[in-house]
């Protein structure tokens, strides 16, 4: 018998491109790190990564991830391992306010620097992480979902997103789908009173169809716990943690909104037979796939194959040959601030997909 050849041992490049996601962790690491310094550090950094991100998109050797792999406990981990960093990441912003020279002293804008800090990583990893962990059908992984989502005062998203969004993605009726023509900031208020709207009409929906009172309501718990835990910080600790700890759930609401914006712009599913749109597809949702910025937001820019297979893990997601945006979300982020730069960008490609659609 010949005898088999042994593997080849991994390179560096394999062994970092496998173990990828760990990168997440080091974004709340840094920011945690920043504020040690100074608020100002902090704000810097989370900037900084932000920013970095979207230029590093645009680096060839970069612009594209991995395929998809089987989903491990090493993926499901790095998930969690999200939860105590954001909470570590919060909790040490409230201590170094509150408990210390520096923070006690704090002027208000340095407060407003600490908050948007610390709601960048709420948002733009612990909303992503949530919205992973909420899809799982594990009980314990939509705990920690709620948890996330109502440390930034959000947590009617775990009703909305799931039951209305889901459903009605990429359709007139979707408070979180972007129509052609409408503005980021046109669409913020419309996406925030609906969305706010649209998840307590579902859960009164749910509770009818299965006789449930409010009270076992999870949406009700986790709404009082948000106002109690506001009222507790104003009570106990002042205006300038209230007031940061609004900051920082704004701006990671902000995030959210903002990737949802750019996730289906413009794009609308067909009206089928009974009036009911078709079944979501390909060309129902914008995709990219820059290697960092999948790495630290859990391959969300797959976005077509995540709706298509809605309980699929992230590690598993596909980069689907659907519509695809311009660079990645980081500097889809800051394109679309700029009406004019945004429109400018995403008409032709609207076009283009109408050519393509109606041929």
């Amino acid at each position: 018998m010949i005898p088999a050849m042994a593997a080849p041992a991994p390179t560096p490049v394999a062994r970092w491109l496998r173990c990828r996601f760990a990168l997440a962790a080091a974004l709340p690491v840094a920011v945690a790190l920043g504020l040690w310094h100074s608020p100002w550090v902090a704000w810097a950094v989370l900037f900084g990564i932000q920013a970095g991100l979207a230029l590093l998109e645009r680096v060839p050797v970069l612009m594209h991830s991995p395929p998809a792999a089987p989903s491990t406990a090493w993926h499901r981990f790095s998930l969690w391992l999200h939860g105590p960093l954001q909470f570590g990441l919060q909790a040490w912003a409230l201590v170094w306010l509150v408990a210390t020279p520096a923070g006690q002293g704090a002027s208000w804008l340095a407060v407003l620097a600490v908050g948007l800090a610390v709601g960048g990583i709420s948002g733009s990893q612990g909303i992503t992480f949530a919205h992973e962990l909420g899809h799982s059908r594990r009980r314990a992984d939509r705990g920690l979902a709620w948890a996330l989502m109502a440390s930034v005062n959000y947590a009617h998203f775990m009703v909305e997103h799931y039951r209305g969004h889901h459903p009605r993605a990429a359709t007139l009726a979707d408070p979180a789908s972007a129509r052609r023509g409408e503005s980021l900031w046109r669409f913020l208020p419309r996406t925030l009173v609906g969305s706010f709207a649209s998840a307590w009409t579902l859960e009164a929906r749910h509770n009818a169809q299965f006789k449930r009172s409010w009270l076992a309501s999870p949406l009700v718990w986790a709404t009082a716990l948000q106002v109690g835990w506001l009222a507790a910080l104003l009570a106990l600790w002042g205006p300038k943690a209230a007031f940061f700890w609004l900051v920082q759930s704004a701006y990671a609401v902000f995030l959210l909104e903002a990737i949802n914006y750019i996730e289906h712009y413009g794009l609308v599913r067909e009206t089928g037979p009974g009036g009911r749109p078709v079944p979501f597809a390909v060309q129902h949702a914008w995709n990219a796939d820059p290697v960092l910025t999948n790495s630290v937001i859990v391959n969300l820019q797959r976005h077509s194959d995540h709706h298509m297979h809605a309980w699929k893990p992230f590690a598993e997601l596909e980069p689907l040959a659907g519509p695809q945006l311009p660079t990645g979300y980081a500097g889809c982020l800051f394109i679309a601030s700029v009406p004019r730069w945004w429109f400018a960008l995403m008409e032709p490609r609207l076009a283009a997909l109408q050519r393509t659609n109606s041929s």
